[in-house]
């Protein structure tokens, strides 16, 4: 089989024509580079925080969920003006989806039954459902109570832990951020190197400032990204850093100037605090002094002259 000029040209004509509609098609397009921006920023952040062996709760995906999920909206148990502020509560612990507010709900309105039950059944089988006496009623109510307000427990501890985190990350987070401001970072570059950077001292920290990072992006308003940092932290430090982010960007402030103020005085802050837990301990060990060290240091002072006092009574 051979081919002759005829049809070279046929198919030289063929790849031109499909190379022209290809390049028409690619011009005509419209390709969103904020899209991509945020697609990227988004995997950066969930590797950032699986790279620092922090399984973020975020991606835990429990198999009863969509049994929870089911069952709250068969009850109509989202109705209330409390979703919003429980919805805060989750979001200052880590737990910002939606199946965690379903979690909480159905945790919150069946625990108590749970454990109530329970108790019931082991009284029933150990037989004791006759003699126990009043303290059974106690146990069952100490259970009621366990399951109506261990969930809040839960979710304040887990609050607590993480702002602490937080509260340890901030001057370690704002002399990063004098850093890039100095190197000549934009405020949105600024943010997301220190998220990167802040990965492995503090993933909690990291995670905000990534997320923070893709609301920049996201956001058409760049004030209500930084305000949103501080609505899910509810900590002064951040949101002093937030206003002097603002304002800086409002009034064309430089950057730098008025963060390395801010980091100076937190450290200077967290420095006054280790010196007045210092002063403090003194005081706190005084207890512990009297209870164990006194007693036997007494016994060493005084046991040799009143075991000679004994024995020079008993000689007597």
């Amino acid at each position: 089989m051979s081919f002759d000029m005829d049809d070279v040209l046929v198919a030289f004509s063929a790849a031109t024509a499909v190379l022209t509609l290809l390049a028409v098609w690619h011009g005509l397009v419209v390709r969103d580079p904020m899209t991509v921006r945020l697609r990227d920023l988004t995997q950066m952040r969930r590797r950032g925080i699986r790279a620092a062996g922090n399984r973020s709760r975020e991606d835990l995906r429990l198999s009863g969920v969509s049994f929870m999920r089911h069952t709250v909206a068969r009850l109509n148990l989202m109705r209330g003006r409390q979703v919003e502020l429980i919805t805060d509560r989750l979001t200052r612990a880590g737990w910002r989806t939606k199946d965690a507010l379903t979690i909480y709900i159905f945790a919150k309105a069946f625990l108590p039954i749970v454990f109530v039950g329970g108790g019931i059944i082991f009284f029933g089988i150990s037989h004791q459902a006759k003699t126990g006496g009043a303290w059974m009623y106690y146990v069952l109510g100490a259970c009621a109570v366990f399951g109506l307000f261990g969930v809040d427990l839960l979710v304040k501890n887990a609050g607590d832990k993480r702002i602490k985190s937080l509260t340890r990350a901030v001057p370690d987070a704002l002399d990063l951020m004098v850093i890039c401001a100095e190197a000549g970072l934009s405020l949105d570059s600024a943010i997301k190197r220190v998220g990167q950077e802040m990965i492995s001292a503090s993933p909690e920290m990291a995670d905000e400032f990534l997320l923070t990072a893709i609301e920049l992006y996201f956001l058409p308003d760049r004030q209500r990204a930084l305000l949103n940092l501080v609505k899910r932290t509810d900590m002064p430090k951040l949101r002093a850093m937030v206003n002097a982010l603002i304002q800086a960007e409002r009034f064309g402030t430089p950057l730098a100037n008025s963060l390395r103020v801010l980091s100076v005085e937190f450290r200077d802050e967290r420095l006054m605090k280790a010196e007045e837990k210092a002063a403090k301990l003194p005081a706190i060990m005084t207890i512990p002094m009297i209870m164990f060290i006194l007693p036997s240091l007494f016994m060493i002072i005084i046991g040799p002259a009143v075991l000679h006092i004994l024995d020079s009574l008993a000689h007597q």
